[in-house]
């Protein structure tokens, strides 16, 4: 993945965003957070506020499987807990990992924003406005705890991740590869990136895996529908900022996590669903002889033909 240092709003919009490509931004202007946000400041800043988080007895999380469990902790407590390595006081194993996702007061219908969930933290982050007020989605505060790899996923709308403190990897792959990802809904059956399953995955060795590490400072810029697995290589801190580059109505307004497909695809998607069913009706020879014919009308219509 590229790194490009001291991007404008303008070069952003002109030459990077239009690529829809992830680049790596460095030497942007956060605010004070790169420095402040040591253990021992986070854990007094917001208080004992309790947090709903998850608890892995694994470094790698799986959200398919649900390898991990809910608990609440006071954030003092919880941020404390995440920078060990081994814990005297724990809930599954001395050497569980932690994840804190903010989410609104009702994760129904209330959006994360770290103004209004952790206002102290706010006032320290300068957060790169390269987007319209208006588009703003949401802002989700993350911390992790060293090792802890997060699955592979897409979300619908642009993001920034914002790394204050520690170090991540990320790995990415285009939408375009989605093919070989063995999807399930917004996420891929593929855990370990670097050390897949080639018997239950062989199609997988076929997606182009792109890579970066982000340093404390860096911003990641990943664009709607690429595939991201991040791996935390040192207890950190980071900031996703989300917006919408879609006109407003094209969003799910009950989404609140910013990973439900548009209104015009989930329709889509049922409505292929619908057709698949009606196919059922014949033998097995027309039902395969049919269903690539429309395989074929979807390429035909759909896809994109060139390169990029």
């Amino acid at each position: 993945v590229e790194r490009l240092e001291r991007v404008t709003r303008e070069r952003f919009l002109r030459d990077i965003y239009p690529r829809r490509k992830p680049v790596v931004l460095t030497g942007l202007e956060l605010g004070t957070c790169t420095t402040k946000w040591t253990t021992d400041y986070l854990s007094q800043a917001e208080g004992s506020k309790e947090v709903k988080i998850h608890v892995s007895a694994v470094p790698q999380m799986d959200f398919l499987s649900k390898n991990f469990v809910y608990r609440t902790l006071p954030f003092d407590v919880f941020v404390r807990r995440a920078a060990e390595v081994k814990h005297k006081e724990y809930f599954l194993t001395e050497d569980e990992k932690y994840y804190l996702r903010s989410v609104g007061a009702d994760v129904r219908k209330d959006i994360a924003d770290i103004r209004k969930q952790f206002p102290v933290l706010a006032e320290d982050v300068h957060i790169p406005e390269y987007f319209e007020k208006e588009q703003f989605f949401s802002s989700v505060f993350r911390i992790s705890s060293a090792g802890l790899q997060l699955w592979t996923h897409y979300d619908v709308m642009d993001n920034f991740l914002i790394q204050v403190t520690g170090r991540k990897r990320v790995v990415l792959y285009s939408p375009r590869d989605a093919p070989y990802l063995y999807l399930s809904g917004t996420k891929s059956e593929v855990l370990d990136v670097d050390n897949p399953d080639l018997k239950k995955y062989p199609l997988f060795v076929k997606a182009k895996r792109y890579q970066c590490v982000l340093e404390a400072g860096d911003v990641l810029f990943i664009p709607a529908l690429w595939f991201h697995n991040v791996i935390s290589e040192e207890f950190g801190v980071a900031l996703n900022v989300f917006w919408k580059h879609l006109p407003a109505e094209s969003y799910d307004k009950t989404d609140t996590y910013g990973n439900k497909d548009p209104m015009a695809a989930s329709r889509a998607i049922q409505i292929l669903d619908r057709a698949l069913k009606t196919l059922e009706e014949l033998p097995e020879e027309y039902r395969d002889f049919y269903a690539r014919r429309m395989v074929l009308r979807i390429q035909e219509r759909a896809y994109r033909n060139d390169d990029g």
